[in-house]
């Protein structure tokens, strides 16, 4: 049955309203994924949206109705308004909105639970590599990455221990990479990981939790990042952690 939802979520954040905005309209692959926006009311959005507000530094909204690939929406909107703090920073109203039309409850649970970790590595990137190119590589697991523990089979592999806790800085085994190497550990729940190196921010998506497989992600800050070389690391670590 179909249903309404909206996730609404506001944070402040040390950077400004041109930071913001640059991160979300031409930064995307440095916390989300590569992202196009037509630069102008009407334009074009991704997935075949359209932007119904286009105001720099300010707001940026864009709707997409019947997105191809998405049969679980009818109707997906974001909504970003973006404020000017004293010092510099710029605070940070998000909302997302749209029609569910299938098994509504886990949707919008992972919806909500995405939004969270996509907002928190985008404050990672406004902090840490703002402005900065990115490479973006991505890669889905195996069949048996879907298991309900998945997700902690990726932290063994990974080398955290039970006791390492967001802020915490480690020794990980990253995904591609030869041997263990320091990190911060900058998210951690029963449903996400992210770890953030000095050129680099790898989100591993414990997807299992909602009906899909461990996926991983990494934005790459490096001047010699190659996106084929990183998807084929993420990959093969996939294969290996789910063997």
């Amino acid at each position: 049955m179909s249903k309404e939802f909206e996730i609404v979520r506001e944070f402040e954040v040390e950077a400004s309203p041109e930071q913001v905005w640059a991160a979300i309209t031409t930064g995307t692959a440095g916390w989300l994924w590569p992202l196009e926006y037509e630069p102008r009311e009407g334009g074009a959005a991704p997935f075949g949206g359209t932007i119904t507000a286009w105001d720099p530094p300010h707001r940026l909204t864009a709707r997409t109705e019947d997105a191809e690939g998405i049969s679980q929406q009818t109707l997906n909107q974001l909504d970003h308004v973006i404020e000017p703090r004293e010092g510099g920073s710029s605070w940070v109203r998000y909302v997302h909105s749209g029609i569910l039309v299938d098994d509504w409850d886990n949707q919008y649970d992972g919806a909500a639970k995405h939004n969270d970790f996509y907002l928190h590595t985008l404050r990672q990137y406004l902090l840490h590599f703002s402005g900065r190119p990115a490479v973006f590589a991505g890669a889905d697991g195996p069949k048996a990455s879907g298991e309900p523990d998945a997700l902690e089979v990726a932290a063994r592999a990974l080398g955290l221990t039970g006791e390492a806790a967001q802020g915490d800085t480690v020794r990980a085994q990253l995904p591609g990479a030869r041997q263990p190497v320091e990190a911060v550990l900058d998210y951690r729940n029963p449903y996400f990981i992210g770890l953030r190196t000095d050129r680099a921010m790898y989100r591993i998506f414990g997807r299992n939790h909602f009906g899909a497989t461990v996926g991983v992600v990494v934005h790459d800050f490096g001047p010699d990042a190659d996106a084929s070389a990183l998807e084929a690391g993420l990959d093969d670590w996939l294969t290996s952690v789910y063997a």
